[in-house]
């Protein structure tokens, strides 16, 4: 099995609340502590916790060897994550309430949220209480700007590597599809009768839809994870996967199957032809290079962090 992108594993570091909100399976878990991280634990609910939100978002459902390679991966990440919470608490990293309160504003507005008895349900379903909710929120402004200031200052990224990515992958021309996609997944062991219910709530999603709900509103009144995929160039996908696509017209939406669960992607806006101009690009490409460079410069200083730690692994 492939190795977790970066990216994803850059979630479970970056402590990104939506990991938190993501629908996981209701079976009971016999804990116990699967690492010691200094005078910390990770327990093994909260790795599976975060090992199902990962295989969630990923679109995957491993068995055996699979499952329990994500699980040691997450779990290298958890700890990641303590020693950089530890390290923040050290050098007096603090959040007030004013910070809080508008990070927990945002949080719902960028999740659609904003309604009361919607976010009251969505909470209760991911069975985080609004007091746990805010203290991951806190969590997360705090390793925010442990990044900026052990690493921020360091990730410069040249004008000739963004002309580079440029003229590798936003100089041609062609079809550019900008698309969200729902993920409604299947439950372990799933059965035809589960199936025929999640298909049957794909069904009024798409209808939701087809009389002019909003793609993330639907999304939130049903729970449902919703992404925003931004521009894909049509000339990279699989050819069914674009010639699916290219049947739909702005604002779509079409069901795909697949071993996972189904997918409900929505059509945004179709670019033809036309190049986008290096001067329109280039803040993009040059921000996506830096927020790469900077996870990767981040690893690098957390393993400093590892090398001074009492770290034992129970796995």
């Amino acid at each position: 099995m492939k190795r977790i992108s970066n990216g994803l594993l850059a979630l479970a570091l970056m402590g990104l609340v939506q990991l938190l909100l993501a629908q996981i399976g209701t079976a009971e878990v016999v804990d116990r502590i699967v690492a010691e991280v200094n005078d910390e634990i990770i327990t093994m609910s909260e790795l599976q916790h975060a090992s199902k939100s990962i295989e969630i978002q990923a679109g995957i459902n491993p068995k055996g060897k699979e499952s329990k390679e994500i699980e040691r991966q997450m779990l290298e990440a958890l700890i990641d994550r303590k020693l950089a919470k530890a390290e923040a608490k050290r050098r007096g990293m603090t959040v007030d309430d004013k910070e809080l309160a508008a990070a927990l504003a945002n949080f719902r507005k960028k999740n659609h949220l904003e309604d009361d008895e919607t976010f009251s349900k969505t909470l209760g379903k991911s069975g985080l209480s609004l007091k746990e909710l805010k203290q991951n929120l806190a969590d997360q402004i705090i390793q925010n700007r442990l990044v900026t200031v052990a690493v921020g200052a360091k990730s410069v990224v040249s004008d000739a590597e963004v002309r580079r990515v440029y003229e590798e992958h936003f100089k041609e021309g062609g079809n550019r599809l900008h698309l969200r996609a729902i993920q409604i997944p299947f439950p372990a062991g799933v059965t035809d009768a589960q199936k025929e219910e999640l298909k049957r709530k794909a069904e009024a999603v798409v209808m939701e839809v087809k009389k002019g709900a909003s793609f993330p509103d639907v999304a939130a009144k049903y729970s449902l994870e919703e992404k925003d995929v931004g521009f894909v160039s049509q000339d990279e996908l699989d050819p069914r996967l674009a010639e699916f696509l290219g049947r739909l017209k702005p604002s779509e939406v079409a069901p795909a199957m697949t071993p996972q669960g189904i997918q409900l992607i929505q059509l945004v806006e179709r670019r033809t032809g036309a190049t986008r101009p290096f001067e329109e690009v280039a803040p993009e490409i040059r921000n996506a290079l830096s927020q790469k460079e900077m996870e990767k410069r981040f690893s690098e200083w957390v393993k400093t962090l590892r090398e001074k730690a009492h770290i034992k692994m129970m796995l």
